[in-house]
């Protein structure tokens, strides 16, 4: 199970802060929503860890096998920049099976909590609400929460270091997931 950290009470987190990190991962949401995936690349890190692990129905207290193992297990993500470079160069070509016709998504981020300020590494965490729309009648929503490691940048304020998605679905019932989180 994923450890929630805790802001410790001498963490100095200044509403100004808080506000350029709101910000940024609202324009970041803005840009996904736009279509405008190349630049939302900027916002990465070179090395950058995408990790999203699919989720198990686990038994009370048995929350250590809730998450699949990275090491031994497939994750829905575990990637890095380059492969991330890649499929957004698929996306962009307009020749993707699942992106014909595009699809339609907003992106929802809320509950932003800076919780440790370590030099020029933020750790936040913040909940998402992900709606794709396409064709007709294809609709999925996508819940969840996001952990964070943003690193100061002075071109874009900050880069995305780390970022591991928890989806609340253990079961996720779209066809493919063709969205980033």
């Amino acid at each position: 199970m994923t450890d929630l950290k805790q802001a410790p009470p001498t963490t100095a987190v200044t509403p100004e802060l808080q506000l350029e990190v709101e910000r940024f991962l609202f324009l970041e949401a803005r840009l996904l929503d736009e279509r405008r995936l190349t630049e939302w690349l900027d916002l990465l890190a070179e090395d950058i860890h995408y990790f999203a692990p699919i989720r198990r129905n686990v038994k009370y207290n048995d929350w250590d096998l809730e998450e699949s193992d990275p090491e031994n297990e497939i994750s829905y993500f575990d990637e890095g920049k380059d492969i991330l470079t890649g499929r957004i160069r698929q996306l962009n070509t307009g020749v993707h099976w699942a992106e014909e016709p595009v699809s339609r998504f907003e992106h929802i981020v809320t509950n932003v909590e800076i919780v440790e300020v370590d030099g020029d590494e933020l750790h936040v965490n913040s909940k998402f609400f992900c709606y794709q729309n396409r064709l007709a009648d294809e609709v999925n929503h996508f819940v969840g929460r996001r952990y964070d490691i943003l690193r100061r940048d002075p071109g874009t304020g900050f880069k995305v270091a780390k970022r591991k998605i928890l989806l609340a679905q253990n079961v996720l019932l779209a066809k493919v997931i063709n969205t980033f989180f």
